[in-house]
């Protein structure tokens, strides 16, 4: 929540108030609220009201992925408090930035308003959002925390966040850092994988599955697996170059056989690029 004089206005100008219902969101899921606007000392025609969410991460600049205009031709009366109530669409990829209701420490995103005055905006501070992850990503990241996964931090390039950790201490040597994925819609789940060897290079692993099959895959299997294999293929890296372009699949456990596996690169190296070797 904010409550600023807006600078646009100067003294005696309207302040705005842009209250959330909740402060956690879910992707796919709509943020609500009001963008309350107190009128000042006289009265004031705002063009538009602006609504729009943006993303920091770790030490990236501040990137806006969402602009909402909800309401257009406004007039706030002098001493008036005047509520508009919203609907803010979060996109499927939305950065996650809470697990089990804690935030994750360097990952921001929130919800900016702009009052656009004479085609002047004036625009404030953020009212941040505890975005948890779908069940189906959830799944996923219960599964690092069982085998031991250190949290290390997170990105966002190219649009998508990445996921960084430490691998779990019998990869200690063999596997320096893991970097996990999602890319998701209304009906799918995209998990991809990035290991980084200790010797440099990385292998990749992609696994796309409905969030329903997602939710019933044995991920604990699935990652430790990927993993044992990536270890081993790294303790002779110019024996396996060539394999890790392969089709290879690796188990992964899943209610009534529904998937193959994760598969070695594919999709994945447009994501995370093609640092094999």
């Amino acid at each position: 929540m904010f409550d600023r004089m807006l600078s646009a206005f100067g003294i005696g100008g309207p302040s705005v108030d842009t209250v959330l219902d909740s402060p956690h969101a879910v992707p796919g899921r709509p943020i609500t609220g009001q963008v309350r606007i107190e009128g000042g000392s006289s009265d004031t025609e705002i063009s538009e009201v602006v609504l729009s969410l943006v993303t920091q991460a770790e030490h990236d600049d501040v990137t806006e992925f969402l602009r909402l205009v909800v309401q257009q031709g406004l007039r706030v009366p002098a001493g008036q408090l005047v509520s508009i109530p919203f609907q803010l669409p979060l996109p499927w990829e939305t950065p996650i930035t809470a697990v089990d209701g804690t935030a994750l420490p360097g990952s921001i995103v929130g919800v900016r308003t702009e009052l656009i005055v004479a085609g002047a905006p004036d625009t404030s501070d953020l009212d941040s959002v505890l975005v948890d992850p779908l069940p189906s990503q959830n799944k996923v990241l219960d599964a690092f925390g069982q085998l031991g996964f250190s949290f290390r931090g997170t990105g966002v390039e190219a649009g998508r966040q990445e996921l960084e950790f430490l691998p779990p201490a019998q990869f200690a040597g063999r596997v320096s850092q893991v970097e996990l994925a999602f890319v998701a819609d209304q009906h799918e789940l995209h998990v991809i994988l990035q290991a980084d060897g200790r010797r440099g290079g990385g292998t990749t692993g992609h696994l796309r599955l409905s969030h329903q099959e997602a939710l019933v895959t044995d991920w604990v299997a699935a990652v430790s697996g990927w993993l044992c294999q990536v270890a081993e293929r790294g303790r002779d890296d110019h024996d396996q170059q060539g394999q890790r372009r392969g089709p290879g699949m690796l188990a992964a456990g899943a209610a009534g056989g529904v998937l193959g596996g994760l598969a070695l690169s594919g999709v994945a190296d447009e994501l995370f690029g093609d640092d094999e070797g």
